[in-house]
């Protein structure tokens, strides 16, 4: 993507929990994980989408360590082949202009070069014997042999091995902080750039799309019902709106602050993993529906 094409996004605001101060110790059950912002601080930044860029491999690649984890899978190739496709995809950095400098510079909060997020798709089919690609189509069908049903697996590894209609992995992964807003003008300029390779004849012609989303269950507890905690609030939308998924639980390679090192009396949350399947062709009105339930329309 040319500098033209840099995508100003909106100054993205976490306001502070007014009612910090005044809970009560009937909702210590509710209380998120000690980790988890509290709300105590107002933070304003100015970001913007642009084109992945070599010197964003590392953070690209430490985004990606969030999702997989443990994995065996080579995430700095992997974001090489993200950066390498230079017309598809973008990053979430800081705005570089003076006054917003000027505002976070004392506060010293961000670092310089920062990458905040990442929304790109990587295709399954075309790239298949890049080493990266080749580990990330074994690990979706380990993790379904050992978690979806038969016929899950029966379906997703046909699409894997279909060769008629190739197979995108999208990506859409951001600090747990950002506003979901930002993931709207995103995946538009991202459809808007598959649209465009098409075009081209290039090999974006994706049939069906897996997207990994990340979220955490709270376990019931003194009557109370279990609850999916989604990390990026659209990816609840896009669960529902899956042709089919399967889920497994990370609790195992997550680390203890993730895991659940939990006191006495904190509701226990075990981070989940989802591999959602989703109709390419739907993806402009996945979108659409995206922004209706940011909206709460």
């Amino acid at each position: 993507m040319s500098a033209s094409k840099q995508k100003k996004l909106n100054k993205m605001e976490v306001e502070p929990n007014e009612d910090d101060s005044s809970s009560s110790e009937d909702d210590d059950d509710d209380e998120p994980h000690p980790d988890a912002y509290k709300g105590n601080e107002e933070v304003q930044i100015e970001f913007e989408g642009r084109a992945p860029v070599d010197p964003d491999a590392q953070g690209i690649s430490q985004l990606l360590q969030r999702l997989f984890l443990r994995a065996h899978i080579n995430l700095n190739q992997m974001a090489d082949l993200i950066i390498a496709q230079n017309f598809i995809g973008s990053v979430i950095c800081q705005c570089d202009d003076e006054s917003t400098e000027s505002e976070t510079e004392d506060d010293n909060m961000v670092e310089d070069g920062t990458i905040f997020g990442i929304t790109s798709v990587l295709n399954l089919t075309a790239k298949k014997d890049q080493p990266s690609i080749a580990q990330l189509r074994t690990y979706i069908l380990d993790r379904a042999k050992t978690h979806a049903s038969q016929e899950v697996q029966q379906q997703l590894k046909e699409i894997l091995d279909s060769e008629q209609r190739h197979v995108g992995f999208l990506i859409n992964e951001r600090f747990i902080n950002i506003p979901a807003q930002i993931s709207v003008p995103l995946l538009q300029s991202l459809q808007q750039e598959i649209e465009a390779a098409k075009a081209k004849k290039m090999k974006f012609d994706f049939g069906t799309l897996l997207l990994l989303v990340k979220f955490y269950r709270k376990e019931s507890k003194k009557g109370k019902p279990g609850e999916d905690i989604y990390t990026n609030a659209e990816d609840e939308l896009l669960s529902d709106r899956a042709k089919f998924s399967f889920e497994y639980s990370m609790a195992s390679e997550a680390d203890s602050g993730m895991s659940g090192d939990w006191l006495e009396g904190d509701a226990v949350m075990t981070p989940y993993r989802k591999l959602l399947v989703l109709e390419a062709k739907k993806l402009p009105q996945l979108i659409d529906d995206i922004q209706r339930f940011i909206n709460g329309e």
